[in-house]
């Protein structure tokens, strides 16, 4: 059974479970450098921070969770109690997760309509993104793949299409590639480094670029989300959250000429509505929603 959240006032603030994973902007909140009398931040002990975001859909698990873009969207259709807050924890282009054989057939996205393509989840956020791009790019469409998914989507009402099939237990995606069961496959953030894979793009950082210049933002990847009751009951703490997150990302992130952790509604407005759009063209919410839908239940005075 999943731990469940334990909200309560400690002699350090209000105890909140917490689960972020193991960033440079992160760190500084595990370590100490940023402390609160407010807010006790308890981190949950993960080996993917990716293995929170069901049990927080599902069971609410934790106070404070990242949460993939596409699992917050899926999850606030089905009126999932989250509040999500106005600050990225990471986004890239995604263009390098998209592999195939080194050796094999494959020589570029326009190449894939019909063929056999590998995804952790029909769901997954790189993946939303991916399909997105192939749609606007190369015209091809999610139901002109051959899609093959290894588990379930985070939220739990959700099934996958009829044009996407379940691979045999056991089964895993490298593998299954490198054994001719696939034509090519989705990773996430840990891209192998093995010598029989290559990139479908061609170039992916041309293809990023290609990106940028398009929609002017770097794809969000993670997000944080809190549970309604706690925006509901301690407004306070989700801006003393906020006020960490941000001395967080002061402290330990690297200044980038394009920042991926951008930080606030009005900044973030323009990838999620993209993110919106991708999810909805390629159904994966349970009823069409807005951008003020996205922030509903954000405490006042968040902006």
């Amino acid at each position: 059974m999943p731990e469940q959240s334990s909200t309560h006032a400690g002699e350090s603030g209000l105890v909140l479970s917490t689960a972020l994973g193991q960033y440079p902007h992160i760190a500084p909140l595990r370590d100490g450098r940023v402390s609160s009398t407010i807010v006790d931040l308890q981190f949950a002990n993960l080996p993917n921070i990716n293995r929170a975001f069901a049990p927080m859909v599902r069971e609410q698990t934790y106070d404070v969770s990242e949460i993939a873009i596409a699992t917050f969207l899926q999850a606030k259709s089905y009126a999932k109690p989250l509040v999500l807050l106005p600050v990225i924890v990471a986004a890239r282009f995604q263009e390098p997760a998209l592999l195939c054989a080194a050796d094999g057939e494959i020589r570029g996205p326009q190449d894939l309509e019909g063929k056999r393509v590998g995804v952790r989840a029909y769901s997954q956020t790189t993946g939303m993104w991916i399909r997105g791009i192939l749609r606007e790019r190369y015209g091809i469409d999610a139901a002109d793949v051959r899609w093959t998914t290894f588990e379930d989507a985070h939220v739990a009402e959700y099934s996958d299409p009829p044009w996407a099939t379940r691979a045999e237990p056991g089964s895993d995606l490298v593998s299954m590639l490198k054994a001719g069961k696939l034509d090519a496959i989705i990773v996430g953030n840990d891209v192998p480094a093995d010598p029989g894979l290559r990139p479908v793009f061609p170039d992916p950082a041309a293809s990023g670029e290609e990106f940028w210049s398009r929609h002017g933002i770097v794809p969000i990847n993670h997000m944080v989300a809190v549970r309604q009751d706690l925006a509901d009951t301690h407004p306070q703490a989700v801006h003393e959250i906020l006020r960490m997150l941000d001395a967080g990302k002061t402290l330990g992130a690297r200044p980038q000429v394009r920042d991926p952790l951008l930080r606030g509604k009005d900044a973030l407005e323009p990838c999620l509505a993209l993110a919106l759009r991708y999810v909805s063209e390629q159904g994966l919410l349970a009823r069409p929603m807005t951008l003020s839908d996205i922030w509903q239940g954000l405490p006042e005075g968040v902006g």
